[in-house]
C-alpha cells in the first residue's frame, strides 16, 4: 500500500506426526492440520471434560485461602472482593461474590470495592484500603479478598492490617522483590508455586480459589449444601474474563473457556452475560470465543476506563433480566463514547509520528491497523504523549499503534489525580518482554519509573511529567538490549492453504466451535486468487469477487480499506459465516495483501 512495507505471509509449520495422530483419533483434516499446528498432538489435550482441568492441590496458597474463607463464612465475618477496574477484574469479582454465597456465606456479609483508576490508582492502595474500611454496606469488612490484583500491594496490605482488616491476595501478575504480608496469597506466578500453569487468569484464579473452598467445606460436611455446590455455573464468566485478558489459552484455560461457551450457546449464561450479547448485535446460540474479546469485554471495560468498573460488575452480578438489559445499554453507550475518544487519540498520534496511510483494519472490528513507512519503522520503540489524553485509553492507543509499527509502543496520559504525573500503558511485540525492559530502565535511572508492572506483553507505569524525553530514550535502549533484531520484521503467520472446494458454512461452523485467542491463534489461511470483480461498499468497505486457481468463485470482503487490490494477489483471509437472505454460506474476510508479481518475483517465480 503506497510503498509501505507490508507483513510478509508465512505459513506455519504443522508437523505430521502429530496430524497423523489427530486424524487417527477422527480428528477433521483441517483441524488436525490447525491444532497439529499449534502443539497439539493427541486428542486428549482437546477434551473438555472439567474432570481433566489441572488439580488445584499444587498451588501455593490456595489450601491455606481456602481454609481461612472456611472459618469466615463459619462465623458469619463480613467479607469485601476488591477487584482490578478491568474486565478480567470484573468477572473474577463477579464469580467471587457469586461464589462465596453459593458456598454459605450470608449475601449480607458479602460484598465488593472497586478502586476507580483516576482517583486511587491500580490494586490495593492505601486509599482504596480507608475506603473498605468505611464500606457503605458492610461497614469495616472482617476480610479483603483481592481479585486480579494484591501481588505488588504491600503498602495496602499493611495498612489494612493496621486498621484491623485480614487480607487474603488472589492474582496472577508477576511479583515484586517482595511479597504483602498477607494472611494468604494465591498467585500461580509467585515463587515456589508448583502448579502446572501460570497462564490462569485472575478470574481463572479465583475460580480455583472457589474449587478449593467446596472441597475444604466437603471435607468439613459432606452432606452441606455447600459440598454441592455446581460451580461449574460460572465458568460462562470464567471463560470471559480468561479470553479478554488474553493470557495464552493453554490446554487448561482452553478447557475452561470451552465449558463456558458451552453454557452460552446453550442458553445457560448469567442474565448479564446474555444482555451484553444482545446489545453487540450477538447471537448467543451461535457465540464464540472472540465474541469475548470483542463484543463482550470492551463494553465491560469502557467503563472502567472512562468512569467506574462498577457498573460492569453489577451486570454480570444482576440476576433481573430487565435490569441487566438496562445496566448492558448503559454499558454499551459508554463503549461508543469510548470508541470515539480512542479514535480521536490514535488519529493525533498518528499526526505526530507522520506519513502514515489511513488506517485499514483488514479485521472489520475497529480501525486501527497497519503498517508504518520505513522512516517510521526504523525505530525500536515508540513513547507517545499528549496532554489531553484520557488515561483510561492509552492501553487501546498502544495497542492498535503497536499493531500498526510492529515496534513496542507505550502511550501516555497526565494523571487525572495528580497533574505532575503521567499515567501509561505499553504493548509489546512477540521477542520483547516489556516488564524486563521496564526493570532494566529502573535498575539503570532508580526513581524515573514511580511505579511498573506487568507482563511480557503488556505493562503500565507511572513517571514524572517533565520526564518523557529521559523516559523515552532509556526504554529504547533497553529493547535494543533485550530484543533480537530479526522480530522487528513484520510477518503474518497462517495455516497455509485451504481447499477451495472445502470453503463452506460447515467448515466455518467447525471453526467456530472451537476455542482460539492468545497463543492458540485463530485459523488464517492464504492462497494465490485473481480479482474477478471488486467494488466499494458502505464507502469504506472494499466488496471482492475471487476466482480461484481451479474456476471457483468466491465472496470476500476487506473492511476498512478503499484501495482496489492488484488483479493478482495472494491473499491471508479468515472465514466468516453470511447469512445473507436466510441462506447460510461462507465469506473470506481479507487480513493481508501481497501483490502476487512482487511474491512470485521474492520467492524466484516458483509456485508454493
Amino acid at each position: 500500500m503506497n510503498g509501505q512495507r507490508t507483513p510478509r505471509i508465512v505459513a506455519r509449520v504443522s508437523p505430521a506426526p502429530a496430524q497423523q495422530r489427530l486424524l487417527e483419533a477422527g480428528i477433521a483434516p483441517v483441524l488436525a492440520r490447525l491444532y497439529a499446528a499449534r502443539g497439539i498432538d493427541s486428542a486428549a489435550a482437546l477434551s473438555r471434560d472439567l474432570a481433566r482441568l489441572l488439580p488445584p492441590q499444587p498451588m501455593k496458597g490456595l489450601a491455606q485461602a481456602a481454609g481461612l474463607l472456611a472459618d469466615a463464612i463459619a462465623a458469619g465475618e463480613r467479607l469485601c472482593v476488591v477487584a482490578d477496574y478491568d474486565c478480567d477484574g470484573a468477572t473474577a469479582c463477579a464469580v467471587v461474590v457469586r461464589g462465596l454465597r453459593m458456598l454459605g456465606a450470608r449475601a449480607d456479609r458479602v460484598d465488593y470495592l472497586v478502586p476507580n483508576r483516576f482517583e486511587h490508582g491500580y490494586g490495593l492502595s492505601p486509599a482504596i484500603v480507608e475506603l473498605a474500611a468505611a464500606h457503605p454496606r458492610l461497614g469495616r469488612p472482617d476480610w479483603l479478598i483481592t481479585v486480579d490484583s494484591g501481588i505488588a500491594s504491600v503498602d495496602g496490605v499493611d495498612t489494612a492490617r493496621a486498621l484491623g482488616m485480614r487480607v487474603i491476595v488472589t492474582d496472577h501478575h508477576l511479583p515484586g522483590e517482595r511479597l504483602p504480608a498477607a494472611e494468604a496469597i494465591v498467585d500461580p506466578n509467585q515463587p515456589g508455586c508448583g502448579f502446572a500453569s501460570r497462564n490462569l487468569a485472575g478470574v481463572g484464579v479465583a475460580f480455583y480459589l472457589l474449587l478449593a473452598l467446596r472441597a475444604a467445606l466437603r471435607a468439613r460436611d459432606p452432606g452441606s449444601p455447600a459440598a454441592r455446590a455446581p460451580l461449574q455455573v460460572l465458568l460462562d464468566l470464567v471463560a470471559i474474563g480468561t479470553v479478554a485478558d488474553l493470557v495464552p489459552l493453554d490446554e487448561n484455560n482452553r478447557r475452561l473457556v470451552a465449558v463456558g461457551l458451552r453454557r452460552i450457546r446453550a442458553g445457560r449464561a448469567h442474565a448479564g452475560v446474555r444482555a451484553l450479547l444482545r446489545v453487540a448485535g450477538r447471537d448467543a446460540s451461535r457465540a464464540t470465543s472472540a465474541d469475548f474479546g470483542f463484543a463482550i469485554g470492551p463494553r465491560i471495560n469502557a467503563a472502567g476506563r472512562l468512569a467506574d468498573i462498577s457498573l460492569g460488575i453489577e451486570c454480570l452480578l444482576a440476576d433481573d433480566e430487565s435490569r441487566a438489559h438496562e445496566l448492558a445499554l448503559a454499558l454499551d453507550a459508554m463503549n461508543r463514547e469510548r470508541r470515539g475518544l480512542e479514535r480521536t487519540m490514535r488519529e493525533e498520534a498518528l499526526a505526530a509520528l507522520g506519513g502514515l496511510d489511513p488506517l485499514f483494519d483488514s479485521a472489520g472490528r475497529e480501525e486501527g491497523t497497519g503498517e508504518a513507512q520505513p522512516g517510521a519503522a526504523a525505530r525500536n520503540t515508540f513513547v507517545l504523549y499528549r496532554e489531553h489524553w484520557h488515561e483510561g485509553l492509552v492501553g487501546l492507543v498502544a495497542g492498535r499503534l503497536k499493531d500498526r509499527l510492529h515496534r513496542p509502543v507505550v502511550a501516555l496520559a497526565p494523571s487525572a489525580s495528580d497533574a505532575a504525573l503521567l499515567r501509561g500503558s505499553g504493548r509489546s511485540i512477540p521477542g520483547v518482554h516489556l516488564r524486563d525492559a521496564l526493570d532494566w530502565v529502573d535498575k539503570k535511572a532508580p526513581g524515573l519509573l514511580l511505579r511498573f508492572g506487568g507482563h511480557a506483553m503488556a505493562a503500565g507505569l507511572t513517571i514524572g511529567a517533565r520526564r518523557v524525553d529521559e523516559f523515552a530514550a532509556l526504554f529504547d535502549r533497553a529493547v535494543q538490549v533485550f530484543a533480537d533484531p530479526a522480530c522487528f520484521a513484520p510477518s503474518l503467520l497462517t495455516d497455509g492453504r485451504l481447499d477451495p472446494e472445502t470453503i463452506d458454512a460447515a467448515l466455518v461452523a467447525s471453526l467456530d466451535a472451537e476455542v482460539w485467542g492468545q497463543a492458540f491463534p485463530p485459523p488464517l489461511f492464504h492462497d494465490d486468487f485473481d480479482i474477478a470483480r471488486q467494488a466499494v461498499v458502505a464507502e469504506r468497505h472494499l466488496r471482492i469477487e475471487l476466482r480461484t486457481r481451479c474456476g471457483r468463485r468466491l465472496d470476500a470482503i476487506a473492511f476498512g480499506r478503499t484501495e482496489p487490490l492488484p488483479a493478482r494477489s495472494r491473499l491471508a483471509y479468515r472465514l466468516l459465516r453470511d447469512d445473507y437472505r436466510g441462506v447460510a454460506s461462507a465469506r473470506l474476510v481479507i487480513e493481508a495483501v501481497e501483490p502476487l508479481d512482487e511474491t512470485e518475483a521474492r520467492e524466484g517465480a516458483h509456485p508454493l
